[in-house]
């Protein structure tokens, strides 16, 4: 493949401008790595020159969709089935079916979703404990090619994953070949799929409140002041009493998070309590 000249002071702007529009961070250990992407990109899109490539994409009334396009090239969209499954069968059990059986309706927002199998899964633990019909699913990604696989509710084999074995129910609603894994279209009309960015806060702001926010394996790849902005508005979308979930990994608390950490059935959920 070819590489288009990549100088410091391009992988400067370009980082800016990515951090800029999707929150990525890029360290100048990940230069080449970056170079690499924005080449196969810039090419694909006609461009010989990646500094005539940034030219397009900042200032260009047209630039903006290639912008969505670069994003898409550069998104991380590693996820499959019943990954970290422990902490979502705790937030089911212990935070919505309570509230169901307090007569209300639940939300559940996966945010940064990808191709959409953790929503699918949290799709699959409510079938099981019929409560599919009575909560409000909500799933959302920055990536239109990522949310493009997830509506059409089929993978590939990787989305099933040897250290994530698939419960026993699991049989119910997925179906399975050697290269395929096809979901059940119950699953599917269960989920309102959205194309969210996370740094925008109106656009959040727009989804109304939520029980529930599953925000798992994102902040690792945003710098701490991008992350504290998104935490913000993750924060501001959930309701009073209302449960933020990241990463088994992952930690709000060197981020200065107004989010109290309470720890349940083993795993750990972020509370709003005002």
């Amino acid at each position: 493949m070819s590489r288009l000249p990549f100088s410091s002071q391009l992988f400067a702007i370009f980082s800016a401008l990515i951090a800029e529009k999707a929150g990525i961070h890029y360290d100048a250990g990940e230069r080449e790595l970056l170079g690499d992407k924005l080449s196969a990109r810039a090419l694909e899109a006609g461009f010989d020159s990646l500094l005539d490539y940034y030219y397009y994409l900042r200032y260009d009334p047209e630039g903006a969709a290639e912008v969505d396009a670069l994003i898409d090239a550069l998104v991380v969209g590693e996820t499959y089935f019943f990954r970290e499954l422990p902490q979502l069968e705790v937030t089911i059990a212990e935070v919505i079916a309570p509230r169901v059986a307090a007569g209300q309706r639940p939300r559940i927002w996966s945010a940064a979703c990808a191709s959409g199998e953790e929503p699918l899964t949290i799709a699959m633990l409510l079938a099981e404990r019929g409560l599919l019909d009575r909560v409000e699913i909500v799933a959302s990604d920055i990536s239109a090619r990522a949310l493009a696989r997830a509506r059409a509710g089929v993978f590939g084999p990787r989305s099933l994953r040897s250290n994530a074995p698939p419960p026993a129910f699991a049989g119910r609603w997925l179906s399975v070949t050697p290269d395929r894994i096809a979901v059940s279209a119950e699953l599917q009309r269960a989920i309102t799929w959205r194309r969210i960015n996370l740094l925008d806060a109106a656009e959040i702001a727009s989804l109304g409140q939520f029980d529930v926010i599953v925000c798992r394996n994102v902040l690792i790849y945003f710098h701490d002041n991008t992350a504290r902005w998104v935490i913000g508005n993750l924060s501001g979308a959930l309701a009073v009493g209302g449960f933020l979930l990241v990463g088994v990994s992952e930690s709000l608390l060197r981020l200065g998070t107004a989010l109290a950490c309470e720890e349940r059935g083993g795993v750990f959920l972020y509370r709003r309590t005002a």
